[in-house]
């Protein structure tokens, strides 16, 4: 049976880490595909369950050094009852800590050590400028007694895990950064262990004068700061899925053979009956079944203002009630929920790999095999061609100089955590604005959208009829003709009668008592209000009444895709109002400021093709194609895409699915259906199309980042190897000291994560 299961991996130091676990594991029977993330230090394996399972994987790498943590309460510090609770998404974020305390631990024991390294470098330095003076010989003398002892416990206590990279590199054959570093530490400690020892057999051969135990303890003191801060910067990255998961509520307050009793929110069941109190989380989806409140939506819809939500209404695990008592019926729990499919997505998302993430990945695969080469290269040139210069006691000092440099300098990991960071943030910012990210590839894409194709109902508009016209006939006042209309349809159950209701409810007006309630098919409604009799319905109602009207008064608002209601006597029209699908608050400016951004914007709609003109002329639309089924909307999106188009369709998820399918980015619009987060690239929450405009913009912003990171990656590693193997020495004298390739090395990983947490600053 088939099996994709996400790991945490465990020893995954470095870029090329990620390169050998993968190749390891695709090599073993019944694994089908592997992807290894070093950024979110994860592996997402497909595999046979019937061959293999995730123990057994996770013996097949443990001889290289890594390990794949078992996803369960214990790995990640939690009771059975809070990891329910967390919905099975598994950040083992307590065990991320404890290896940044051990690490901060380390890098505190030896950074005085390499403080003292320094200034003995220093001294030595400005002593040979004749800055200063001689250091006094027993001060001296003390110094180059604890430097072996120093550089020793550098090198087996701190610098144990390159030690191992060695290891491992002779036993299996398998190398990567701890590889290079344990090399060229281990080889600049055993040249000068050997001349400390044996200085008097020697001497008449090289140069006894010159030892490295400094460079083995600055440049691991180094490196593992580096990585401590590297490691506390990742941690910060992934900080989208901790504040998600802090949403979610613990405990549910349900009724239980008539008593309320609070439950863990993962023993909520389909069909309890859950109190909320002011204050409370509401722990799972649901529907309100008495009572009413405002409820902050922010976390779905992004909105500020909390929504009054009230019988009948839907409400989302994880927003706010902010007021009132009330009662939900629960109709999805743990992972149905909308918060836990967030959460899944978002995850998943970070997990995922960008198309542009590929070239760092092959170069990845091979750089620590070409290092190595170009390392011991370098080496022998020197003490082959440096001999004939320099003889070959400066030539050897020279060669192991640089061979250490390179070793040190040409580490992969700016190049790897390029991308991963940036995804990492850049889906995380997203899911804080409310813009759900199937995967990086659909971010990398977004920024190349020149096209959008938008649906008009659910999109444009709010989906719903809303009176937005009152044209008052009679001497009765605007809110006084409104609220005899609703009393007369607040007994219908038809969409345009809800929509009167709904208006006068929002303004808060009067609805009397109708009697004598009667609907006309097709034509509209009769009703009796204190004795006297009203009729509400279309101009057919009217005409067959014989009641005067002209019809063309009509015509304006029948032309832009409005729904006459007209309300009326025995004796004559009162006045008649306009109901139609309402054009949303931000659809204008969206559509504005995709234009700014040099996108066109085109409506597919099956309505009136009048009516559709008229939204598409009020939000500012480039082109309007009306009367279309999916398969046409299927068969424009298909049209543009050959003129070389890059088109985003945004819809509702659901009638819209073959045009999402088909587009380049799918965008559903809506409050999260399962449907719609299924069948779409991104899913816009709160169905706000503003956001589509900041999704854009997040895409372009990360793919900036993504290629800025690349960039320094790159030439970081152009400049620094030739450098570093002495290429400039002949020209210009420039040797790299291994100590500064190592800072620089370290901190180039810090660099690149730091530049990709700019995302989170940067305002959409």
């Amino acid at each position: 049976m088939d099996n994709t299961t996400t790991f945490n991996i465990k020893g995954m130091h470095c870029a090329s880490c990620a390169s050998v676990i993968e190749k390891s594991l695709k090599k073993i029977d019944g694994v089908l595909s592997v992807a290894v993330n070093y950024g979110t230090e994860t592996a997402k394996i497909a595999f046979d369950s019937e061959k293999i399972d995730g123990s057994r994987l996770s013996k097949k790498i443990e001889p290289l050094g890594y390990s794949l943590a078992i996803r369960n309460a214990d790995s990640m510090g939690m009771n059975a009852d809070e990891h329910a609770a967390h919905l099975g998404v598994n950040q083992s974020k307590n065990e991320k800590l404890s290896e940044l305390r051990d690490m901060k631990t380390k890098v505190m024991s030896v950074i005085p050590l390499a403080i003292i390294s320094i200034f003995l470098m220093a001294w030595e330095g400005l002593s040979k400028l004749g800055i200063v003076g001689e250091m006094a010989p027993v001060i001296n003398g003390l110094f180059m007694a604890l430097l072996p002892l120093m550089a020793t416990y550098t090198l087996f206590v701190v610098g144990r895990p390159y030690l191992l990279g060695v290891y491992r590199f002779l036993r299996y054959g398998k190398a990567n950064m701890d590889t290079l570093i344990g090399i060229g530490t281990l080889a600049a400690f055993l040249y000068s262990f050997a001349i400390t020892a044996f200085a008097d057999t020697l001497r008449p051969f090289m140069n006894v004068q010159n030892t490295y135990y400094d460079v083995t303890i600055v440049v691991i003191a180094f490196i593992a700061l580096g990585k401590y801060l590297e490691a506390k910067s990742k941690v910060k990255t992934g900080d989208a899925i901790e504040k998600l998961l802090n949403l979610q509520a613990k405990t549910a307050l349900v009724i239980r053979d008539g008593k309320e009793i609070e439950i863990p929110v993962n023993d909520v069941k389909h069909g309890d009956i859950v109190i909320v109190k002011p204050g409370a989380k509401i722990p799972v989806d649901g529907m309100i079944t008495s009572g009413s409140s405002y409820i902050d939506e922010s976390m779905v819809t992004g909105e500020p203002m909390p929504a009054r939500k009230k019988e009948g209404d839907g409400i989302v695990a994880g927003t706010m009630n902010t007021s009132g008592s009330f009662t939900f019926k629960a109709t999805k729990v743990g992972s149905e929920t909308l918060l836990a499919q967030i959460i899944k997505m978002v995850e998943d998302a970070q997990g995922s790999k960008a198309p542009i993430q590929a070239m760092a990945d092959k170069i990845s695969a091979v750089f620590v095999p070409i290092v190595l080469v170009i390392a011991f290269l370098t080496l022998g040139t020197w003490l082959v061609v440096g001999a004939s210069y320099l003889g070959f006691s400066q030539a050897l000092s020279f060669g192991l100089v640089s061979f250490v440099g390179v070793l040190v300098i040409a580490c992969p990991c700016a190049l790897g955590l390029a991308t991963p960071t940036a995804i990492i943030v850049g889906v995380g910012k997203g899911a804080k604005e409310g813009i759900l990210i199937k995967d990086a590839a659909t971010l990398e894409k977004l920024h190349k959208v020149d096209t959008v194709i938008v649906d008009k109902t659910g999109t444009i508009t709010i989906g719903r009829p809303t009176l937005v016209d009152i044209q008052n006939l009679s001497d009765l006042p605007d809110n006084g003709l409104v609220s005899l209309l609703a009393s007369l349809e607040n007994k219908s159950e038809h969409p345009i009668a809800h929509a009167v209701v709904n208006y006068v409810q929002e303004k808060s007006l009067t609805i009397g008592e109708a009697s004598n309630f009667e609907g006309i098919q097709g034509k509209g409604l009769r009703g009796s209000i204190k004795g006297v009799e009203y009729f509400a319905g279309n101009a057919k109602l009217i005409k067959d009444l014989g009641i005067p009207f002209d019809p063309s008064k009509l015509d304006l608002f029948t032309a832009q895709g409005k729904t006459p209601v007209i309300l009326a006597t025995k004796e004559k029209v009162l006045g008649f109002v306009m109901v139609a699908d309402e054009i949303k608050s931000a659809s204008k400016q969206a559509v504005a400021d995709l234009h700014k951004l040099g996108i066109k914007v085109v409506m597919l709609t099956g309505d009136d093709e009048r009516a559709a003109r008229y939204i598409a002329s009020l939000v500012g639309i480039d082109d309007v194609v009306a009367h279309v089924l999916p398969q046409d909307k299927l068969a424009k999106i298909k049209e543009l895409q050959s003129q070389g188009k890059i088109v985003a369709m945004a819809g509702d998820g659901v009638n819209d699915a073959p045009a999402l399918a088909q587009a380049d980015i799918g965008i559903a619009m809506g409050t999260g259906t399962d449907v719609a987060i299924e069948s779409a690239g991104i899913t816009l929450l709160g169905g706000d199309i503003s956001k589509l405009v900041k999704a854009i913009k997040l895409s372009k912003i990360t793919m900036r980042g993504i290629k800025q990171n690349l960039f320094w990656a790159f030439i970081y590693n152009i400049i620094g190897i030739p450098l570093a193997a002495g290429a400039f020495y002949p020209l210009f004298g420039w040797l790299l000291n291994p100590i500064f390739a190592g800072l620089a090395m370290a901190f180039s990983s810090v660099s690149v994560v730091s530049n990709s947490l700019r995302i989170k600053t940067v305002r959409l």
